[in-house]
């Protein structure tokens, strides 16, 4: 159980489990005026979120990568969540059977704005 003495650490500890080495990189890079901003991820999203009870890592990267196409909002973080889903065990297939059936709710555009990252992120 997360509490508000680990949520940090097990945040980060999930990170780095489905982002890897991606993660130090980001707090590496972040300037020190937006420092405080990768924390809150590393606090909020995942030490709050993701080590939560319920549903397991497999299910909720699917999820997010989903909600995230459905919202258009791929620009910044959906290469990520498309590496994510692939160590969270769910594979190319799995993304584009779901993002085609997503197609008649989301559009044209965001489907195929989808199915670029997930080719970019599953070509290597």
């Amino acid at each position: 159980m997360t509490s508000p003495d680990t949520r940090f650490d097990r945040g980060l500890e999930v990170q780095r489990r489905i982002l890897g080495e991606r993660i130090d990189q980001m707090y590496a890079a972040s300037p020190k005026d937006q420092l405080h901003i990768q924390r809150y991820l590393s606090v909020n999203c995942f030490g709050d979120y993701y080590t939560r009870n319920g549903l397991g890592l497999r299910t909720r990267e699917f999820l997010i990568f989903s909600m995230l196409a459905s919202m258009g909002r791929l620009r910044t973080t959906a290469g990520a969540h498309v590496a994510a889903n692939l160590v969270a065990g769910n594979d190319r297939r799995v993304l584009v059977g779901t993002i085609t059936q997503m197609l008649p709710f989301i559009g044209y555009p965001r489907t195929l704005n989808a199915i670029r990252i997930i080719n970019e992120g599953t070509s290597k």
